[in-house]
């Protein structure tokens, strides 16, 4: 078997079993309560990576609350009723381990990574961080300052400035297009009784995902975690089953807005020109992989040899995709001198247009496939990528696929699948973010 579904009922603890080719061994468990324990053996390593998941993003945000994701990522790292952020802190350094967390469009994820004979301690910490934060006002005021010098940086970035308002555009009134983050004006309007709340409607054993992929027993993991579980507050009721995953499909956008200039005195213009995208579960995400490749995917990519190479107008430039679970944006990228913005942008578009009219060559697929594939393999030489993948298999594709699984759904695209994804994308209606020192009213050619 080369995939393994995750399906949403109580499974027990006997639950799911995969092997792959490569001798990983990849289980999984639904726990009292519904929380969904899955990990990933690699018993040659004296490591282990574990991920407390919570399947809430900046999208389910209502609104007043906007930023309360990840304004709660911060706040959990503050303190609960048994230890304090210094304690948090010196406990895994203790150890030599480190710890983290990054919040999604749709999804939080709170991570460790330690020795194998300190997962149990990971566990605890995560946890007690998960299901017992304080969550006091004092920390709620100490912390809007810092989320609020995290957006200043953030704005400071002219390429971080030109991807989410280009996300901003593509997306419109979507929630998917609001900021990760909030902005200066929802951080500081924001309350903790906002925050509290947010925490109390998403934070629960049916939304909860643990994965864990290193030097790790699967049996003592889902002991470990119905133990540390039990010392918190979280009622955890035998036959509940998980949350369900957030649907799936794409959803209906409104049409996008053309252009957005972003007017900033710095040297350097960047540009996005891009459309609407695929959805993260769409059968055709191994096809946009390959395409994304061939057009701006490295140094022999359509992009850089054109752009960079032939003409050199640009040192970054490149394309990509993201997908969300009812909708996604693509786009061309390149950072170039002002004065030769409109030319850029004229060269995007046409790269993009060729692609689509022309398709690719055999060489050009053949690299491809060798290109994705290697970074597939290479992506997963360390635990904390395997812990992401089983994260993402569980809350957005519903399946898991082995390492050899995913090798030849990239190597089964071929040279007609990548144009007819591209005459798609193509077709779309496209928008232009601009970032640079241009006047406000100031207009584009060539997209």
């Amino acid at each position: 078997m080369s995939a393994i579904p995750l399906p949403l009922v109580p499974q027990g603890a006997g639950g799911q079993t995969l092997t792959g080719q490569d001798g990983a061994v990849v289980r999984r468990s639904v726990l009292p309560g519904g929380v969904r324990v899955l990990s990933e053996v690699m018993p040659h390593l004296r490591s282990a990576t574990i991920g407390c998941w919570v399947g809430v993003g900046s999208r389910d945000e209502a609104d007043g609350h906007h930023g309360s994701t990840h304004f709660l990522e911060h706040l959990l790292f503050k303190g609960t009723e048994r230890r304090s952020a210094m304690d948090i802190a010196t406990v895994l350094d203790g150890v030599g381990g480190e710890a983290n967390a990054v919040t999604g469009k749709e999804y939080t994820c709170y991570y460790a990574r330690v020795r194998d004979e300190d997962l149990p301690l990971a566990v605890d910490v995560l946890l007690d961080m998960v299901t017992s934060a304080r969550l006091g006002e004092a920390d709620v005021e100490s912390e809007r300052g810092v989320i609020l010098e995290e957006l200043a940086m953030n704005d400071d970035d002219p390429t971080d400035v030109v991807h989410e308002r280009f996300a901003a555009q593509v997306m419109g009134a979507h929630p998917l297009g609001r900021p990760i983050g909030g902005t200066a004006e929802t951080i500081a309007a924001v309350r903790r009784e906002d925050i509290l709340s947010h925490y109390r409607r998403y934070y629960d054993p049916t939304g909860l995902v643990i994965t864990a992929a290193g030097g790790i027993d699967h049996d003592e993991l889902c002991a470990q975690v119905a133990r540390e579980l039990a010392r918190s507050d979280w009622s955890l009721v035998e036959g509940v089953g998980p949350r369900a995953r957030r649907p799936s499909g794409e959803v209906d956008l409104e049409p996008p807005a053309p252009m957005a200039l972003v007017p900033r005195g710095i040297e350097q213009a960047n540009v996005v020109l891009g459309t609407t995208g695929l959805t993260a579960t769409d059968s055709r995400r191994h096809v946009m992989s390959v395409l994304n490749a061939v057009l701006g995917g490295g140094m022999s990519s359509r992009l850089f040899q054109e752009i960079r190479e032939a003409r050199g107008l640009a040192y970054s430039v490149y394309s990509f995709a993201t997908g969300y679970s009812d909708a996604g944006y693509f786009g061309l990228y390149a950072g170039c001198t002002p004065a030769r913005v409109e030319e850029v942008i004229g060269l995007l578009g046409a790269q993009l247009d060729a692609l689509a009219a022309d398709g690719i060559t055999a060489e050009e697929l053949a690299r491809a496939h060798g290109q994705l594939c290697g970074s597939l393999v290479l992506g997963l030489e360390d635990t904390g990528s395997r812990m992401t993948r089983l994260g993402k298999a569980e809350l957005v594709q519903g399946e898991y696929l082995t390492l050899e699984e995913s090798l030849r759904r990239v190597r089964a695209v071929t040279a007609d699948d990548v144009a007819a994804l591209a005459a798609d994308l193509a077709s779309r209606p496209r928008s232009l973010t601009v970032v640079g020192p241009f006047e406000a009213d100031r207009t584009f050619e060539g997209g």
